[in-house]
C-alpha cells in the first residue's frame, strides 16, 4: 500500500501514557513485564499446539490464531509506548503512524471475527456433534480463519485509506500512545466528516455483524443445552461456552469502555491509562482464555 502524504506533516509526537515524571519508570516496568508475559504466554500456547498432535483439533486451531493475534496486537503498539517512557521525544514517521494505524485495525477487527467464528464452533460441537467433522473439517477451518483474516484487512485498508486522505498542518502531537482514529481525527485541519462515517460504517458492520452471529449461535446452544438430561453434559456443555461468552463479553465490553469520552481535558492521563489498562485487561483475558480452554478440554478428554 503506498503512503502519499499530502500534508506539510512528516512526522508525529506521540505523548505516551502520562507526562508525569515519577510514573515513568513504575509504567515502564508495569507494561514491560506484563508485554514479556504477552508474549511468552502466546508463543508457548502457540508452539504447545503445533508439537502435539493431539491438538491438532478446529477448536486448538483458532485458538493457535486468537494468540498469534493477540501476540501481534500487543507488539503494533507496545514497542514503541516502551520507548516514550525512557526518551524525551517519542517520534513516529507519517509512514510509520499510517502503518501502526493499520495493523491495530487488522488486528483488532480480525480478532472480532475469530471469537465469531469460535462461536460457530462451539455451536456445531454441542447441537450438531454427529456433524462436527464434516461442519468443521480442515477446509471449513480454514474458510472461516482466512475470511476472518480477510475481512479484518479490508476494514483496515478502508480506515487508514480514509486517515491518508486527511491533511494535517496545524499539529503533529498526538496526546495518545499509539495512532488510532480518533487522536489522527482530532489533529487533522481537513474536513473529517467522511472519515466520521466510514468509521461507523465499518466499526457497526464488525460489532453487529459479529454480535449478531455470536448472539444467535448461543441461543441455539442454550436452546439445546435445555434438552440435555444428565448434569454431566451440562457442565461439559456449558464449560466449553463459559469461557468463551466471558472473553466476548469483556472484549466488546472493554472496547466500549476505551470510547466513552472524559468530560474534561485535565483527565487526559488517567483517559489514556484507563485505555491502556482495558487493552491490557483484553490481551490476559485472550491468554488467560486460551489457557482455560486447554486445562478444559484436557479434563473431558
Amino acid at each position: 500500500m503506498t503512503m502519499e502524504n499530502t500534508s506539510s506533516v512528516s512526522e508525529f509526537i506521540l505523548m505516551g501514557l502520562t507526562d508525569q515524571p515519577k510514573l515513568q519508570l513504575p509504567l515502564f516496568s508495569l507494561f514491560l513485564l506484563n508485554y514479556l508475559v504477552t508474549v511468552v504466554g502466546n508463543l508457548f500456547l502457540m508452539i504447545l499446539i503445533c508439537l502435539n498432535s493431539h491438538l491438532h483439533t478446529p477448536m486448538y486451531f483458532y485458538l493457535f490464531n486468537l494468540s498469534f493475534i493477540d501476540l501481534c496486537y500487543s507488539s503494533v503498539f507496545t514497542p514503541k509506548m516502551l520507548i516514550s517512557f525512557i526518551s524525551d521525544r517519542n517520534v513516529i514517521s507519517f509512514t510509520g503512524c499510517m502503518s501502526q494505524l493499520f495493523f491495530f485495525c487488522f488486528f483488532v477487527n480480525s480478532e472480532c471475527y475469530v471469537l465469531t467464528a469460535m462461536a460457530y464452533d462451539r455451536y456445531v460441537a454441542i447441537c450438531k456433534p454427529l456433524l462436527y467433522t464434516v461442519a468443521m473439517s480442515p477446509q471449513v477451518c480454514s474458510q472461516l480463519m482466512s475470511g476472518s483474516y480477510v475481512m479484518g484487512f479490508a476494514g483496515a485498508i478502508v480506515h487508514t485509506g480514509s486517515m491518508m486522505r486527511l491533511i494535517f498542518c496545524d499539529s503533529n502531537i498526538i496526546n495518545h500512545y499509539l495512532c488510532d482514529i480518533f487522536p489522527l481525527l482530532q489533529l487533522s485541519c481537513s474536513s473529517t466528516y467522511a472519515n466520521e462515517i466510514v468509521v461507523s460504517a465499518v466499526v457497526g458492520t464488525v460489532v453487529i455483524l459479529s454480535s449478531l452471529i455470536i448472539f444467535i449461535s448461543y441461543v441455539l446452544i442454550l436452546f439445546n443445552i435445555l434438552h440435555i438430561p444428565s448434569s454431566k453434559g451440562w457442565s461439559k456443555a456449558l464449560s466449553t461456552c463459559c469461557s468463551h461468552i466471558t472473553t466476548v463479553s469483556l472484549f466488546y465490553g472493554f472496547g466500549l469502555l476505551t470510547h466513552v469520552k472524559l468530560p474534561s481535558s485535565r483527565f487526559v492521563d488517567q483517559g489514556n491509562l484507563r485505555n491502556k489498562d482495558v487493552k491490557i485487561a483484553t490481551n490476559n483475558i485472550c491468554l488467560f482464555y486460551c489457557i482455560g480452554q486447554l486445562i478444559c478440554c484436557h479434563k473431558y478428554n
